[in-house]
């Protein structure tokens, strides 16, 4: 399996626990929220709504394009800091998104 399906299939994994989990939102936030300059979009976003309408949809549009992944990647860092020690899936997305970083510093080797 290459990185790219590999990346895809986490992707994949990450997207399915957050509907599981009901972290999914049907409803967009509004264009302007999507203009933040800060890493993370701290300063519109919550860290769960991030990981759904900006990373997962531009990971799966570099890999739809046969696009180059990035070379420095590490979310899981964040994650750790951003949700709340007692958040019920907290030790569960952090696992996915350990697992999405390893795939990145895996390519490295």
């Amino acid at each position: 399996m290459t990185t790219h399906d590999c990346v895809r299939q986490q992707l994949h994994t990450l997207e399915t626990l957050l509907r599981e989990h009901r972290h999914w939102r049907q409803d967009a936030p509004q264009a302007h929220l999507f203009t933040s300059t800060q890493p993370f979009f701290m300063d519109t976003m919550e860290p769960l709504e991030w990981l759904q309408w900006v990373l997962i949809p531009r990971m799966h549009t570099l890999l739809d394009n046969a696009q180059p992944l990035p070379e420095a990647f590490a979310v899981a860092p964040y994650y750790e800091m951003a949700l709340a020690a007692d958040h019920p899936q907290r030790e569960t997305i952090l696992a996915v998104l350990q697992d999405l970083d390893a795939l990145f510093a895996r390519d490295k080797s």
